[in-house]
């Protein structure tokens, strides 16, 4: 059964306007495991990992029907891939019930979680 559906979308450009003044942005929504692949991937598809994550935290916070903020922090939340490449949700560091599913374009990020109970 369905417990709740997030969808998130988020400029590229906006994201990497604010990567480039500091890495304050990176280290408040990426885990250290996710830091660690971020910093292994190319220039050009950091961006895309950064905007990506944000948008799907952000639609981890709507599914939950909390929003991001007092009980549900971006550190609280955490995707990482299976070796297939499928990504994986985790909250508190226990793995989630539930889907995401994360795509980008040149210009946008988007991000759509359904959880289940």
């Amino acid at each position: 059964m369905i417990a709740g559906i997030g969808l998130d979308i988020v400029e590229l450009e906006r994201i990497a306007r604010l990567d480039e003044r500091s890495d304050k942005l990176r280290l408040r929504i990426l885990s250290k495991k996710e830091l660690r692949l971020y910093e292994a991937l190319p220039p050009h598809r950091k961006i895309e990992f950064l905007a990506g994550r944000f948008a799907a935290k952000e639609a981890f916070g709507k599914a939950r029907g909390t929003g991001i903020g007092k009980n549900c922090r971006f550190g609280q939340v955490e995707i990482l891939p299976e070796p297939s490449g499928k990504p994986v949700l985790y909250f508190d560091g226990k793995e989630v019930n539930g889907f995401v599913s994360i795509t980008h374009t040149r210009t946008v990020a988007a991000a759509q979680v359904i959880l289940e109970k």
